[in-house]
Parts: structure tokens; C-alpha cells; sequence
């Protein structure tokens, strides 16, 4: 037994516990201590796009990815999710997610894109023209 700050007595390993949260796990333990995604090149943006790849190999049997990487693949399995997104759908820091997703990208298990920037969006009032022709229709 140990003493914690006040002095109350506390379980020698308890400090990876929380009473309301549950077992805690260090973000450095889930990347295996990368702070970085691997050498992809692709910048995670909050708003980049993540899609589960269809020609992806088989995960369920893949020792290489740890319950937090199927946890992601399982998020992005129904539809394309955003980055920020998956960090808040999987509980995790943004950073642990950008790595993790960085491992997925490098394996082949998702594909990582980015939405239109508003520049090459059409001209709104292009859109009203359409939406004119389309009543006089």
C-alpha cells in the first residue's frame, strides 16, 4: 500500500484505475509511444475523410491491430466518417487517432480523403439559375 497526496492509503497500481472511468490506458500505450502517423504523406485534418476501404484484407484474424484500430474500422464500416468524428465516436485523444488511423491508411484497411474546399464549389448563383430552370420545367 501507498499513500496517495492527502495521505489516504491506495492500492499499489491503482493509479491506472478510476472508480467513474474504469481501467485507464495511456494514450503513449495505444500507439506504442508515436506521436505521428506512420510515413503516409496524408494529413488527418479534423474534417479529412475516412472511408473503410471495400477491398480490404480480412482484420477479424490480424494480430498486427489492437482493439483500438478495430474499434475505428468498425466506426467507418456503415459510412464515411470525418477524423474528428471517429475520435469522438472511438473515446480517444484526436492524436491517438491520427496515428492509429495512420497504421489503418498504411495497411490498406481505409482510404483517407478530403471534402471540396468551398473554392471549388459552384457559384451560388449558378445554383439559383438551375433551381429557376428547374421550376419553369
Amino acid at each position: 500500500m501507498t499513500e496517495d497526496m492527502t495521505g489516504a492509503p491506495r492500492e499499489l497500481g491503482s493509479q491506472w484505475y478510476d472508480g467513474e472511468a474504469g481501467p485507464l490506458v495511456r494514450p503513449y500505450a495505444m500507439t506504442g509511444g508515436r506521436t505521428k502517423p506512420g510515413p503516409t504523406g496524408v494529413r488527418f485534418d479534423l474534417i479529412a475523410l475516412v472511408t473503410l476501404d471495400a477491398g480490404a484484407p480480412v482484420v477479424d484474424d490480424d494480430t498486427a491491430l489492437g482493439p483500438e484500430h478495430r474499434a475505428l474500422i468498425d466506426l467507418c464500416r456503415p459510412e464515411t466518417q470525418s477524423v474528428a468524428e471517429l475520435a469522438a465516436g472511438a473515446d480517444l485523444p484526436l492524436g491517438v487517432v491520427r496515428v492509429l488511423l495512420g497504421d489503418l491508411l498504411e495497411l490498406g484497411c481505409v482510404t483517407v480523403s478530403r471534402p471540396v474546399p468551398p473554392a471549388q464549389l459552384p457559384d451560388e448563383r449558378i445554383l439559383r439559375e438551375v433551381i429557376e430552370g428547374l421550376r419553369a420545367l
